[in-house]
């Protein structure tokens, strides 16, 4: 029997949701188990400071629990999002995945998919798009990890709470995707379909050129994923009944 490969992203774990941790877990257990990959397409996280935050239990269990899937036979591939763009090999080791860049493309029985975070398509929201730009250097990445935790973690609240208040002036589809970009994006990489999230609006959008699909985005024990199988794309906004409200699963030793 053939197993689909599963996409999800913009899970945004962190210890102020557990409902979001039990969900993942259970979808990790009941579904992903039962595929042959599973990508990732950024903001797993709702932050990554650097890979010494695996010394956290909380984020060291999530580790364990993506490394289990490869002990069933399933490849685990990570693209970084804009919340959590600095992982590194400590955390693919522990995690047993695979990080790939984005975007990328997969070829899945015989389909040619173009994946991506989805941020580097809201072309319209030029602040978002300086900072995107520096925060990917490779110089300023190499001086942030080589700052102490503590000033790290202070920083990055700093900067979490003016996006919030910048955010809350900025018109609604200057933060959406840009069509032109989308459109470019599909004929410079010649391909039928783009899978991403980023934008928290799950939706199939054609275009002349191809289909997007924006994979929904989680939130206290709410979610959803894409499934490829067989040649055909199923998106699904919400988990199964049954995979949002676990019993089993426990996380209050993180």
């Amino acid at each position: 029997m053939t197993s689909p490969t599963l996409l999800i992203s913009d899970l945004h774990l962190s210890p102020a949701d557990p409902a979001t941790l039990r969900a993942f877990f259970t979808f990790l257990y009941q579904r992903a188990q039962h595929a042959s990959a599973l990508y990732i397409l950024g903001d797993l996280f709702e932050y990554w400071l650097g890979d010494d935050q695996l010394d956290d239990p909380f984020y060291a269990k999530i580790a364990n629990a993506l490394a289990a899937l490869r002990q069933h036979g399933v490849s685990v591939y990570f693209m970084p999002g804009n919340r959590d763009f600095l992982p590194g090999p400590r955390f693919a080791q522990a995690a047993g995945l695979s990080i790939i860049p984005d975007p990328s493309i997969i070829q899945i029985d015989g389909l040619r998919v173009l994946l991506a975070h989805g941020d580097a398509f809201c072309t319209d929201d030029i602040g978002y798009q300086r900072y995107r730009k520096l925060a990917r250097n490779r110089l300023v990445q190499w001086i942030w990890l080589n700052l102490p935790r503590r000033i790290r973690n202070r920083e990055a609240e700093k900067l979490r709470n003016k996006s919030k208040a910048m955010n809350q002036r900025k018109a609604m589809q200057i933060m959406d995707v840009n069509a032109g970009a989308i459109q470019t994006a599909l004929r410079k990489y010649n391909t039928p379909v783009l899978i991403h999230g980023h934008t928290h609006k799950p939706d199939i959008h054609e275009y002349p050129e191809g289909i997007r699909y924006v994979l929904p985005d989680w939130h206290q024990g709410q979610g959803g994923y894409a499934a490829i199988l067989q040649g055909k794309i199923q998106l699904y906004r919400q988990l199964e009944e049954g995979l949002s409200q676990p019993s089993n699963i426990q996380t209050d030793d993180c």
